[in-house]
């Protein structure tokens, strides 16, 4: 045990758990499976929590020629899912001894002024949204491992990709509202020019264009509630009544929420004469009335698989392929089409 008033070390832990120092740094470093068992690791972790023991990071990164600190790039924060993704990231890099600096771009999309005075030698790493990527230009240099969110896997200038898959919510929104019997749809997209908004459009209408009989038309809007409520009623007010859509299907939830707000405005009824769908599944989709159909974006699993990738990535390892599942959720903004 320690004495009085000094910390914690190492080989307090190792005699705590009757293991050796080696077997410490092993379960501690996260490296001990297939090296020691899973009792012992639980072992070492317990007497490390009883001892109050905290590696020695300062001397770790001496050896290591490391920071152990990784950037994480993102939009300006004007919604929870980034900051479910930050939540994601800093729980694994926390497993790992690394801490996470977010970045959110000033301007929420574009350049951004470099917030290190080098970033090269401040940082080991950075994880960026592509909805962000502009403001890599100042922050990453070209030394820095690289892993982006949401971007075109074949065309990415990052070392790794994750992805949600965005364009299986698509396929679900668009079969959903098919089935139900809408066959004139109008999408209201993100007036950003990112990939995960193309992927959006793309998949919509190459699902669309599969279908005999259907038409969609396309207005933009930034991404706020004031500025969709304007986009979707011009769209609205501005077709004739046998040619007007029956199916909004919106490329984020502060969208469906404009689109509430503008079919009111124009005496149509949310569901019965206008079914609405979003994405994202916001604390907001549950809050407006009636409740939104959107797809489930699991933001914290998202950053979670970020810096699964970035770690994997300064190991020199290949990270993990495959996008994370999407999953919608219908509630009470969709219904059948009307005569």
């Amino acid at each position: 045990m320690p004495r009085a008033g000094t910390r914690p070390t190492s080989r307090d832990v190792a005699q705590a758990a009757g293991v050796s120092q080696a077997a410490v740094s092993l379960v501690l470093g996260d490296k001990w499976r297939g090296r020691v068992s899973e009792a012992t690791a639980e072992r070492v972790r317990e007497a490390a929590r009883t001892l109050g023991y905290r590696p020695n990071l300062a001397a770790r990164n001496l050896r290591l020629g490391r920071t152990r600190t990784v950037l994480l790039v993102v939009p300006a924060l004007t919604t929870e899912f980034f900051a479910g993704v930050y939540t994601g990231a800093a729980r694994v890099a926390s497993r790992h001894g690394f801490g996470v600096v977010l970045y959110p771009s000033p301007e929420g999309i574009g350049p951004a002024r470099d917030p290190f005075a080098s970033a090269q030698a401040a940082l080991d790493g950075v994880i960026a949204s592509s909805m962000a990527a502009e403001a890599l230009t100042a922050i990453r240099g070209e030394a820095l491992p690289l892993v982006m969110l949401d971007s075109d896997p074949g065309g990415s200038v990052g070392a790794a990709t994750v992805n949600l898959d965005i364009a299986d919510g698509v396929r679900q929104v668009t079969d959903h509202l098919l089935a139900l019997g809408h066959r004139r749809f109008l999408h209201l997209a993100a007036d950003v020019a990112s990939w995960t908004f193309e992927v959006r459009a793309r998949e919509l209408a190459a699902r669309l264009e599969a279908v005999p009989g259907t038409s969609l038309r396309t207005a933009r809007a930034p991404i706020s509630i004031k500025g969709a409520e304007v986009s979707a009623e011009a769209a609205l007010r501005g077709a004739a009544v046998p040619d007007r859509p029956t199916a909004v299907v919106c490329d984020d939830d502060h969208l469906a929420a404009g689109t509430y707000k503008a079919a009111r405005r124009l005496g149509l009824r949310v569901p019965e004469d206008l079914s609405v769908t979003g994405l994202d599944d916001l604390a907001l989709a549950s809050a407006i009335d009636p409740e939104l159909t959107t797809v489930r974006l699991d933001a914290e699993l998202f950053g979670e698989r970020g810096m699964e990738a970035l770690l994997a990535v300064l190991e020199g390892h290949a990270p993990d392929a495959g996008d994370i599942p999407v999953e919608l959720v219908v509630r009470g903004s969709t219904a059948p089409a009307p005569r």
